[in-house]
């Protein structure tokens, strides 16, 4: 395994000119307006985002959050219309459940407020790694945290850079080779390269703005 990823500056640029008019994150887009970008709005939206369109996941979150907005507020809100607020995010109905138990949490044992601790993140029911690091990096605004989603997973396969097998195993052993001053950029960059050009199947490596630093490891099918 190499030691550092080669070209990485050459490769970050070139995605972010690829990617510039799509590459903002939801929790930070205009259409969000008066809905402050606090770690509970984040950690909520990111639970709507669960197998979840962006397009679908930022209107739910919208409609939700310009008003209930805090653990408070949600706790008050009868289940069923918290349902109604948020579908049709996939598996609303669970959703609504688990946010309601969460914002429950969250009063009795931490005041109300989304812990600024990793691993005590980590202790809440539903709330995985890639949860945690996203609500640490753009909820807390803290530096050394790295989500990794499936693109996140894929993609650093793909081009070569580890062989790893999890989602976990790759968030640590792209820690190792990737220098820190790229880790905010890389989770909502490789997403939306993932979703848009490096698909999981027939990726469009012909119009790939990085295909001469792919490996193209494990491309069956490409256009």
């Amino acid at each position: 395994m190499m030691k550092y990823i080669e070209h990485a500056e050459e490769i970050f640029n070139l995605l972010k000119e690829e990617l510039s008019n799509i590459l903002t994150p939801i929790i930070a887009r205009e259409k969000w307006g008066k809905i402050a970008h606090t770690p509970f709005n984040t950690l909520i939206s990111c639970i709507l985002s669960l197998r979840t369109k962006d397009q679908v996941t930022e209107k739910a979150s919208i409609r939700l959050l310009k008003k209930y907005n805090t653990p408070e507020k949600i706790v008050q809100l009868p289940e069923k219309e918290l349902q109604n607020l948020i579908y049709p995010v996939g598996f609303y109905k669970t959703k609504a459940r688990r946010i309601k138990e969460l914002s429950r949490e969250l009063i009795e044992n931490y005041n109300g407020q989304v812990p600024n601790d990793f691993e005590e993140l980590l202790k809440f029911n539903g709330i995985g790694r890639k949860t945690a690091n996203i609500v640490m990096l753009y909820g807390h605004k803290k530096k050394g945290f790295l989500p990794i989603d499936t693109h996140c997973h894929r993609i650093p396969n793909r081009l070569g850079w580890i062989n790893t097998k999890t989602p976990e195993h790759t968030e640590k052993e792209l820690k190792k080779i990737l220098p820190e001053k790229y880790w905010d950029d890389f989770n909502h960059l490789f997403v939306k390269f993932g979703q848009t050009i490096c698909l999981p199947v027939s990726p469009f490596c012909s119009r790939c703005p990085i295909k001469k630093y792919c490996n193209q490891i494990s491309v069956i099918k490409k256009r």
